[in-house]
Order: structure tokens, then sequence, then C-alpha cells
């Protein structure tokens, strides 16, 4: 049985220009309102969950691999979504989170961490052995046969890992895997760039031939069989207030490689923010993969923002939710995950907190106090009729919809088309 990122692959060389979203996010709106279209659609859902979100320790998630499996299913479940169009996805598996540990230890955690994703039913890993272990020369570059080495025994994991899934489950997909991984750590740069270097494309040939050697000398030839996608940095990225926009002629020498090797495509991660035209471009040109994180929450509270100005509108002061208030006192009294990335002024920290296109707001919307006062928000807000009036007002493109018959003037559903409103734009580039 073919995985459908490889019948995707197969499409392509047919002539046709398809590609995938890859939907990176654990936050439960969004992820109900991608999987709401995808009953629509009856198209597969490639939902992805990093490293850091979760492992084998929780992440910042508090979940495991299986746990986030059996969050997605219930979820699916819920909304009637058939399971075979769920593709799950691991994206910077490797020692990310223990990059200060000497190799023996960060390798030994990494090899655990790939084996309970594959176990838990993930068939799309991106073996991501890019960063420097603790033990590593800090004045000397990571050489690809490194990279590639410990990128090979983790595949190794995975593969057996897979044969033991087997075993319980003789219908089990075969996974597929992504290697490289020329881009920011996840979440998009922590800061404005001058420019951003397309990925040359002798270090794209380089980064496939040490894969293909490495595979071999472990014998394992076919392995390269497995490998679907290359993770490369096309020239996209986004900062706190700005996008860098593709460049197909910049990134024209990159793309042009890629026809030596038909059975693969590029992944392009940090694809957040890029107009429609843009990510249907790099399909085009065999970025097939495009990878979208933060802006699906960032559409999120831009609904709930726009939805709690309705709110104030409505509702008496004693009742409302108080919802961006919280947030951003939230995320000041727990400050860990926003202050690695925001510098400036304390105005220019709190504009960003809730501004920034980086959306390091989306590591607080499970926080209780933040999810109850999203959930008086959504509550109140279906406690009355908004007007059309303030509805066009607060959420024009919303309203448009409701009066064409296209969504209810529910709150839940308002909320959930702040992040529709990206997931169509990947929509028209992939199809």
């Amino acid at each position: 049985m073919m995985h459908p990122l490889q019948e995707m692959i197969e499409r392509r060389k047919n002539g046709e220009m398809c590609g995938i979203p890859s939907y990176c996010t654990a936050n439960e709106l969004a992820l109900e309102a991608i999987l709401e279209h995808a009953k629509e659609t009856g198209e597969p859902v490639l939902i992805e969950a990093t490293a850091n979100q979760i492992n084998q320790f929780g992440g910042y998630t508090g979940m495991t691999p299986q746990d986030f499996m059996n969050f997605i299913k219930k979820i699916a479940d819920k909304i009637g979504v058939d399971e075979k169009l769920l593709i799950l996805g691991g994206d910077h598996l490797g020692p990310l989170t223990w990059v200060n540990e000497p190799e023996a230890s960060a390798m030994e955690k990494s090899r655990e961490l790939v084996k309970l994703f594959v176990l838990a039913g993930f068939t799309k890993i991106h073996l991501d052995t890019s960063m420097k272990l603790g033990d590593d020369s800090v004045s000397e570059p990571l050489a690809t046969e490194v990279i590639a080495r410990r990128g090979v025994e983790l595949y190794k994991v995975c593969i057996e890992a897979y044969e033991e899934l087997k075993k319980n489950k003789p219908d089990a997909m075969r996974p597929v895997f992504v290697i490289g991984s020329e881009v920011p750590i996840p979440g998009g740069a922590q800061e404005a760039e001058e420019g951003i270097s397309v990925t040359k494309v002798e270090d794209f040939d380089g980064t496939v031939s040490t894969y293909q050697r490495i595979f071999e000398e472990n014998g394992l030839a076919d392995a390269w069989n497995d490998v679907i996608a290359v993770v490369v940095q096309p020239g996209v990225e986004f900062g706190d207030a700005q996008v860098f926009l593709y460049d197909r002629a910049e990134a024209a020498s990159l793309c042009g490689g890629l026809s030596k090797y038909p059975g693969i495509v590029f992944e392009g991660h940090s694809t957040d923010y890029q107009t429609k035209e843009a990510l249907r471009e790099m399909v085009e040109d065999g970025i097939a993969i495009l990878k979208v994180g933060p802006a699906l929450t960032f559409g999120l509270c831009g609904a709930l923002y726009a939805l709690e100005a309705i709110e104030n509108a409505l509702i008496p002061e004693e009742k409302r939710s108080h919802f961006a208030e919280t947030l951003d006192r939230v995320m000041v009294e727990k400050p860990n995950n926003w202050q690695k990335h925001y510098s400036g002024t304390e105005e220019e920290k709190a504009f960003a907190r809730k501004y920034s296109f980086s959306d390091r707001s989306r590591y607080y919307m499970g926080e209780k106090e933040v999810a109850d006062a999203i959930d008086k928000l959504l509550h109140n807000l279906s406690e009355v009729k908004i007007p059309a009036s303030i509805l066009h007002r607060c959420m024009p493109l919303q309203y448009e919809k409701v009066m064409s018959g296209q969504i209810e003037a529910d709150p839940r559903v308002l909320a959930k088309d702040g992040v529709l409103q990206f997931v169509m734009d990947y929509e028209y580039a992939v199809n």
C-alpha cells in the first residue's frame, strides 16, 4: 500500500502540479477548523507535531506521541472525519530539545523519541539531526557526514519500530521520511534579518549524496525509497513584523536541481503569511510540502480579539471574558515561552505579545485561565444575537460569509474561520 505522500509525488511525475499543506498546531479550535474542512473536501490532511511540542517527557503540551495521536483521533471522531484521511507527522525529530547534552545521551533520547512516534502511528517522519550537541566542536560547522550518520541511525530505529508495530497492526502504513533542515528553530526567525539565503544547489546535492552513501554503508541501499522530501530554505521566512516573500527567480537554481531526483520533493518550512500566489508558485517549483504553524493560531487569536470587541459592545462589564487582558497577564507571569523571542522596550514587548507573527501566545492558549476566558467569550456571544452591523465593523470577511449563507454567525464558527482564512490560501496553492 503506497503512502498518500508517495501517491502525491507520483501524480507530480505525471505532470499534475499538486502538493499538500502540513498543519503544525496543537490548538483544539484550530484543529477542529482544519479537520472540519478535511471532512468537507474528502482530501487527506497532514497534521504535524514538533519534538518540542510532544515527546517522551511531554513537551510543552504535556503530551507524548501516543497522547497526541489520541487527541487528534478524538477530535476527528467528534467531527466524523474518516481516519483514513489523517496523516500524522513528526517534525524536527532528533536531539532538538537535548542540544546541551553530549552525543551519547542526546541520541539515546532521540532514538526513544522516534520509536514512540512510529509506534503511535505517525507515518511522516522528519529526521532532523542538524544541530550541534554538547560535545561537538563549537568553532567548526557540523559536518554533513555527522548529520547523515545520526539521521541514518534514527532511520534504523524507526524501521525497527515499524516492524514491531506490524505485529499487532498488520495493515500499518510504512512511514516515509524527510531529511535536511535548512531552517531556524521551529516557529520562525527570532528577529528580523537583512535577507534570507536560499539553499545552494550543491549543498542540497551534498545532503542527498551523503545520505545515500551512508544508507549503503549500513546495508540499507533501499532506504532511499522511503525518503520523500528534503527540507531546504527556498527564501521564505517571517519575523515579528515582516515577511520574506518567495522569489522564484532567486530559488530557480535550487529548484532546477530537483529534476535529478524524481522520487522526492522539497519541503518548505516557515511558509506562514506568504500570499496564496507565492504559495502556488512554490508548489509549481517543487516545494510541494508547505509547513504552516504560527499563522493558524495568529488567525485564531485575531478572530478572538475581534469577537472580544463585539463582546465589549454587547455584554455588560461584569459579565465579560476579558480574554486579551487575561492572555497578556498570564504571558507576563510565565514568560519562558516568549522572553527569548521578543526584545525592545516594555511597550515593544507588549506589542509583540499581541501582534507578533511568531505568535508565541499559542503556547498559552491551553493555560486554564486563558482557556476559561476563551470559553466565557464564546459562551457570552452564544447567548446574544450578533447584529450584522457590528459583525461588519469587527469581522468584515466573516460578515460577507454570513450574509451569503456560507457560515453561521455563531461565535465558535466565527473564531474558527480566522484559521480557515489561512487554510484556504494553502488549499488554493496545492490544488
